[in-house]
């Protein structure tokens, strides 16, 4: 087993046997279930540790029933690192959390579901990590794969831990992985075809500074080798500046500036230029999803799956007919002459300005939750430009208020006609029930997380879609 240093952390170099070796989990979320059940299989002795107490963890533990693991719940004590050989992260355990601090100054490496993924994987891989627009795009390469013929298979931060699979993919399939900060942070492997959409402000309660968070993000470009390809953001400054710091071939995608080599938008149209030649995609205005961030989720896409060897056929199809992914602007109904739109994805505020920016009707936003540290003066302006009632909840509800109020003062009222703060979703969507009007857009995108009453942004998204269609 060979190991190296990254900066001051610990981690392998390579692959290693895993059979019979003393492997911990830290976190029995969805991909400490995966990889548990993959260490297993692998002949590992795991042992899993989570802060929950069984109660909590019924649902995953029962998953797993019948498998030789053993469980320290409520705590992460030191002790469990005793004739530990790897230490594995969830991505909800941070970095800097005790146990792991502890391990690196013992000199246990660590890992995690997607580094050994990435190690063992038959298939070259197509990654994907941006502040935004990263499910969306992985989606939409995946779709394109799909329409070409290949097998592919989409997972990572998406949703399906790609480890579950492993045993059933082929050297000729299409894997295609969304790999989020939490993920990339201890990483020392890059995918073949690695994608960075963009760079902007976004969990900076856990990685405390935007240094942290970049080179977090750098990862996925930054182990690649002359044989490997860069598809980056040229539209976004932290994106572009990746090309200094990887050895792979680089591509950009921009809505605005002709590129090298990648994909753009001109005239109206989509373009793909790989190997000197252009290719139409298709017309901007043939794009079912909306928004200008889509146009680049669209070609960021295009450029990678053309890397993949799909047609361009297939990404036109594609890019004619994907409706978007669950909680993303996803419409959820109309009412009385509103529509009703779930994007509760949108858990920082640069992300609820790119929804916003996507429709031309009057606005009635919701917005709140919890905060990530994260600046809100830019959203603040879109809101007074283009908002007709904001709405406030959650523990962030007063404070995104109070911002929205001083930008008012600062730039006049706008479109802002009104701001009401409530408590919780619930009554968010009443009040949002009694102030739409007919021709109105009525959009949860909170720009916060969603984890002061829920358990992640889907079931929040999930409750929205409830509420709004039992509106009689």
């Amino acid at each position: 087993m060979s190991e190296t240093i990254v900066g001051e952390r610990l981690t392998l170099a390579e692959p290693f046997d895993l059979k019979g070796k003393r492997v911990v989990i830290l976190g029995l979320a969805r991909q400490g279930t995966a990889l548990a059940r993959f260490l297993v299989r692998e002949g590992a002795e795991v042992v899993v540790s989570d802060l929950k107490d069984e109660a909590a963890l019924a649902e995953p533990m029962a998953a797993l029933e019948g498998l030789p693991i053993r469980y320290v719940l409520g705590d992460h004590p030191l002790r469990l690192l005793d004739g530990t050989d790897l230490l594995c992260l969830s991505g909800g355990v941070p970095t800097d959390a005790p146990i792991v601090v502890e391990a690196q100054r013992r000199g246990i490496p660590l890992s995690n579901d997607a580094q050994l993924f990435l190690e063992r994987c038959p298939a070259p891989v197509i990654g994907i990590t941006g502040s935004a627009g990263k499910t969306t795009t992985t989606a939409l390469v995946g779709e394109m794969c799909k329409a070409a013929g290949f097998t592919t298979w989409v997972g990572g931060n998406i949703g399906n831990p790609l480890i579950a699979d492993l045993d059933r993919i082929r050297p000729t399939d299409k894997v295609v992985m969304e790999l989020s900060s939490f993920q990339l942070e201890i990483m020392t492997l890059s995918p073949h075809i690695a994608a960075v959409l963009n760079i902007t402000p976004n969990h900076l309660d856990r990685h405390k500074t935007m240094e942290n968070y970049i080179a977090a993000k750098r990862n996925i470009v930054a182990h690649q080798g002359p044989e490997d390809y860069a598809v980056l953001g040229f539209d976004d400054a932290r994106a572009r500046a990746l090309a200094l710091e990887t050895r792979a071939h680089v591509l950009f995608f921009s809505g605005g500036a002709e590129v090298d080599e990648g994909a753009y938008k001109t005239n109206g149209e989509l373009v793909l230029r790989l190997g000197g030649a252009d290719a139409l995609i298709c017309h901007a205005d043939e794009v079912r999803l909306r928004g200008a961030h889509n146009l680049l989720n669209i070609l960021a896409a295009s450029a990678l799956a053309g890397l993949a060897g799909v047609p361009v056929e297939a990404m036109g199809k594609v890019a004619r007919t994907f409706s978007g992914v669950e909680h993303r602007l996803e419409e959820v109904r109309e009412w009385r002459g509103v529509r009703w739109y779930d994007d509760s994805i949108a858990t920082a505020p640069e992300r609820v300005v790119a929804a916003l920016r996507s429709f031309d009707e009057p606005i009635v936003l919701l917005a709140g939750g919890r905060d990530k540290n994260l600046p809100w003066d830019e959203f603040a302006r879109e809101v007074v430009r283009r908002v007709r009632y904001l709405i406030t909840f959650g523990e962030a509800g007063g404070m995104i208020a109070r911002v929205v109020e001083e930008a008012m003062r600062r730039e006049g009222e706008g479109e802002l006609e009104g701001i009401a703060q409530v408590e919780r979703l619930e009554e968010a969507v009443e009040t949002a029930a009694g102030v739409a009007r007919p021709g109105d857009v009525v959009l949860l995108s909170p720009g916060g997380t969603s984890f002061d009453a829920f358990r992640d942004f889907a079931e929040r998204g999930d409750r929205f879609k409830e509420l709004v269609r039992a509106l009689e």
